[in-house]
């Protein structure tokens, strides 16, 4: 009869008091947990929703970028689009679209040829020179001419301040002074900067 009774007791303390996991989950869960397990599901596929919705808004932004470059009809000559947001952005992108074209040729000019953008058809004197060899903008001077006393190590000490290099500028009409830190010209008239082989000026975009 103890023994029977112990059995019994044993059963309801299994099924009731220590209920074995594996048969709780096999089990109909109660109304409480179905609840809770349905939010917690509903709440796991809105944040993959989300994940996924975020991935292909990028992919897009992404795709839409890349359109714009390659659709760009100046790609080739690096005059780029910007995307901007603030008008400060608007000024950087009309920057660098304002400088992209070179002269050609270059030219040289005494101080009666106007400057700009020099073709074959439009000879116009270059006034955005740039030196290749010291990597300094070309300074120039109208109706001014170097004196012949200039070396290299005057310009090499005193570019590119003005006060500095007048000590060596002469007043002459219808002259141009050109200097970088390492070569120097009086130009008078058209001259094409082919033709000068010593200068390494090139066109540094107008």
């Amino acid at each position: 009869m103890a023994k029977d009774l112990d059995e019994l007791l044993d059963e309801v303390e299994s099924k009731f008091c220590r209920p074995d996991p594996l048969r709780l989950g096999m089990g109909e869960p109660s109304k409480g947990h179905r609840v809770t397990h349905r939010i917690d599901r509903n709440r796991a596929e809105a944040k993959e929703k989300l994940r996924s919705t975020e991935t292909l808004k990028k992919e897009d932004d992404l795709d839409s970028l890349i359109n714009e470059i390659f659709e760009e009809p100046n790609f080739n000559q690096k005059n780029f689009k910007l995307k901007s947001k603030s008008s400060g952005n608007t000024s950087v992108r009309a920057s660098i679209q304002g400088h992209s074209k070179s002269c050609s040729p270059v030219y040289l000019g005494g101080s009666t040829l106007p400057f700009g953008i020099g073709t074959n058809t439009s000879p116009r004197a270059c006034d955005h020179l740039r030196c290749i060899a010291c990597d300094f903008w070309i300074v120039n001077y109208n109706d001014y001419m170097w004196d012949e006393s200039c070396d290299y190590l005057f310009f090499r000490n005193n570019m590119p301040e003005f006060h500095k290099l007048k000590t060596k500028l002469v007043k002459k009409k219808g002259s141009r002074a050109y200097a970088c830190q390492c070569s120097w010209r009086t130009v008078e008239e058209l001259t094409n900067l082919q033709t000068d082989h010593q200068l390494r000026w090139v066109c540094g975009k107008h």
